[in-house]
């Protein structure tokens, strides 16, 4: 492992001491390489980790995440999503965070579903892997971005944190109807002063750089994160859980 990659997984695992207390946690886990890098590294740490997915039945996450798994062997309970009651649940969370960003409603969905699924199992902690996207670009708006040089990315990535450190603090509002806490070790102020440190040389190579992240696929590489995981594409979880398509319908 080179010094650059060295000090992210310190950086990392020093984030993940200081926000996550409890032994026991949930990891909300789709199989893409942010979640289960993070799964790898707090079981490496000596957490009791449960990986966590929702979807509807035969969605890309549910299946992707079983297919990870079989490689990771780790202990995963998965909530299929029913049609029947999700039109009355989204309508309840979307009077409770009282906003029409669509972004956020269905990550608030996603995360009830994720809290709902953890208190079943007396989990009362769950830990996400928010804020690599955000600060190692992995969104198509980097690429788009990317011709305005630096000071772009940064603009985009300024703006990409405050959104999602808001729209984690509604994730929780909502979470807190099952006694679950969702915890993002990689969006505090600290994790997020060293991840700007970062050369962007080390996340984004062009403006057609489709994979992106590349410095945390190399430390996802090296840490034994399955192969399969780490070179995958993003795929948010709205769109992998099909919770987006469901939306879509009932609004």
């Amino acid at each position: 492992m080179d010094e650059m990659n060295k000090e992210l997984f310190e950086n990392i695992k020093n984030s993940i001491s200081e926000i996550v207390k409890e032994q026991k946690i949930g990891i909300a886990f789709s199989g893409g390489v942010d979640s289960t890098l993070i799964s790898k590294i707090c079981s490496d740490m000596n957490y009791d980790v449960t990986l966590l997915t929702i979807g509807f039945p035969e969605s890309h996450d549910i299946l992707f995440a079983k297919e990870v798994n079989e490689y990771l062997k780790y202990p995963h309970h998965i909530l299929e999503i029913d049609s029947n009651t999700f039109p009355t649940i989204s309508s309840k969370i979307r009077q409770t965070i009282d906003t029409d960003n669509l972004s956020w409603n269905e990550n608030c969905i996603a995360f009830y579903y994720v809290s709902k699924l953890a208190n079943s199992l007396n989990l009362d902690t769950v830990v996400t892997a928010n804020g690599i996207d955000e600060l190692f670009c992995g969104y198509n708006a980097y690429r788009e971005a990317y011709s305005g040089g630096k000071s772009k990315i940064n603009e985009v990535m300024l703006a990409k944190l405050d959104n999602e450190l808001k729209m984690m603090k509604s994730v929780n509002v909502v979470s807190s109807e099952f006694g679950v806490t969702i915890l993002q070790p990689l969006l505090t102020s600290k994790f997020i002063d060293y991840a700007k440190t970062v050369p962007i040389s080390e996340k984004i190579y062009d403006s057609e750089d489709l994979y992106r992240k590349h410095i945390i696929r190399k430390l996802a590489s090296e840490v034994n994160v399955p192969e399969l995981s780490y070179t995958k594409r993003k795929k948010a979880l709205q769109y992998g859980s099909k919770i987006h398509k469901a939306l879509l319908k009932i609004r």
